[in-house]
This record gives structure tokens, sequence and C-alpha cells, in this order.
């Protein structure tokens, strides 16, 4: 009886562990991660289950939390994984942050609404057939290299205007002034002739 309970009480010791992750394989269904647990154990080809619709590939040297079933080292489990180095700190109650090691980020704040930190690398977007963004505010863009707009067609429901620091006339604004002009004609001997030209025949 005494033994049993001794047995029973060593198996609970070894359910759950903790060690450092020295290698990752990312390739099938399942991640696989060899583990360091003790200056003597190393735990090859671990399953990492991941929770559907978020995985990511810690860098080697992370921490690694282990499970045991039943106590058996050899059914061990890697549950959690932390690298120190990249982890975000200092975030309020409520936030979140998904991170990679590089310094990118998605931030959803607890009073700045939702921070996206690219890290100076490229932002793709691929295969969305329609993008619609609905604001209650407006839409700011600041690109010092320029915007390039591969499109056969661009439509405004609005007015346009450029320059708008120093220029207060849109483009329909233009227009008006464009459909209403005249132009003096020049050398023209007085009388009944006209000296002002019609206005254009094409308004635009």
């Amino acid at each position: 009886m005494e033994q049993a309970i001794e047995r029973l009480w060593r198996r609970l010791q070894m359910m759950v562990g903790r060690g450092v992750v020295t290698a990752v394989d990312d390739s099938g269904p399942v991640q696989l991660m060899q583990v360091r647990a003790s200056g003597l154990e190393m735990a090859d080809r671990r399953v990492r289950p991941q929770e559907f619709g978020l995985t990511s590939n810690p860098p080697v040297g992370s921490d690694a939390a282990l499970a045991a079933v039943s106590g058996d080292r050899s059914s061990t489990m890697v549950v959690g994984v932390n690298h120190q180095g990249s982890r975000p700190r200092g975030l309020l109650a409520g936030e979140t942050k998904l991170y990679s090691a590089d310094g990118k980020y998605v931030y959803l704040t607890a009073e700045g609404g939702i921070v996206v930190d690219a890290g100076g690398q490229d932002v793709v977007v691929n295969n969305a057939k329609d993008v619609t963004w609905n604001l209650s505010g407006k839409l700011t863009i600041v690109a010092p290299g320029g915007i390039e707009l591969r499109a056969p067609m661009v439509k405004s429901l609005g007015d346009m205007q450029d320059n708008f620091e120093t220029n207060d006339r849109t483009m329909k604004g233009m227009r008006d002034v464009y459909n209403d002009h005249h132009h003096p004609v020049k050398n023209v001997q007085s009388g009944s002739a006209t000296v002002t030209s019609e206005k254009p025949g094409e308004p635009q």
C-alpha cells in the first residue's frame, strides 16, 4: 500500500514541468518541439496543441510549460510557451497584443483604439474581392513616397480638392469657372462687333 501511494505521488509530481525550447518542427499538421526539461532530460518531438485560428513558431530559447498525461513523461505535451525577450510588457487590464519576435504588432488598447506597427516592413493584402472601410470620421493617409493607384477608374461621391492647404477651389468649382468663362477678342474694330468669346461649346 505504501509503495502504491509513493508511485502515485511520483506520478503526480511528474505531471507538470517546465523547460526550454531547443528546436521546433512546424512542417506538419501538429507542431512538434524539442524541450530540455533539465540538465539530463531532453523531451523530443513533443506535441504543442495550439488554439484554433492562431498559430506561432516561438524562437529557440523560449520557456515551455509541460504537461505529462497520467504523469508519464514519455507522453509529455507543451501546453504553454513564452519568449522573455519578445514579450510585450506593461499592458493594461483588458488589452491584447499580437506580436512577433522582430517587433511587429497589432495592439488592441484599452483607450487608444487599435494600433498596428509593421516595423518598417511591407503590409500586403492578398485575394480580397472587395474592401470596404466604414468610418464615422475621416481617413488620413500620410505617404511621403506618394500614392499609386492602378485602377481603370477612380470615383468619388463627393468633390475633389488638391493642394487644400493653399487652395480652396474644388474640381467642381474649377468646372463652373470654365463653363462660364469668356475670353476677350483682341484687335477687334469698335462698332457692332463682339469683343468677347462665347462660352465653351462643350461644358465640362
